[in-house]
């Protein structure tokens, strides 16, 4: 199997070669890119290997700006210190998110799964497969609590027009015109939403 390490930290770097090598000799790594600009320079000239480790934080942004850029159709394993990003992950083709120090054991199960899709699904885009997975099985909002004066008062996401931000602050504005204040940023709302 030959991979592509997205990671900007030598001894992050050091480690994670020495799990994959130890979990799995047959392993190649084929190329360490430590940028967001060299991941979008490197992907663009190459074939794509069959598995991505890719590092969030990197030297010159984070690796989801990478997306930004160019379409990535393989696996992707996510190798980083913070969890908050885990959902944006997983719509991006990633098929786990580990978080570092990583565990042999965490590493070992990863890679079991990245197997059984690839030899499962031989011959199909498992990029499109494992967002599919995650798309179907991703629970919508289907209403916002939000209050008015002193009570809180339930919205039905149906019955929403906008969401907007006005002086930081995020408000919805219903079909019939009503307006609501809501505790939320913009950025999570979207990420609640069919």
């Amino acid at each position: 199997m030959k991979v592509v390490i997205i990671e900007d930290e030598a001894p992050a770097f050091r480690r994670l070669q020495k799990i994959l090598e130890e979990v799995d000799s047959s392993i190649e790594i084929i190329e360490v890119i430590d940028s967001v600009e060299e991941a979008v320079k490197w992907i663009q000239n190459h074939h794509e290997p069959d598995l991505f480790f890719m590092d969030i934080q990197l030297s010159d942004g984070i690796s989801f700006d990478i997306f930004d850029q160019i379409k990535i159709n393989k696996p992707i394993i996510f190798t980083t210190a913070f969890d908050e990003y885990m959902l944006k992950a997983f719509k991006v083709n990633s098929i786990d998110y580990l978080l570092k120090p990583i565990k042999k054991e965490d590493m070992a199960k990863s890679l079991r799964k990245f197997n059984e899709l690839r030899n499962h699904y031989t011959g199909v885009d498992i990029g499109e497969i494992v967002r599919n997975i995650h798309l179907a099985g991703k629970d919508y909002k289907s209403r916002f609590l939000v209050k008015q004066g002193d009570k809180l008062i339930s919205v039905k996401t149906e019955d929403i027009f906008l969401f907007q931000t006005r002086h930081g602050v995020v408000h919805i504005t219903t079909i019939d015109n009503k307006r609501y204040l809501l505790d939320q940023p913009l950025d999570e709302i979207q990420e609640n939403l069919d």
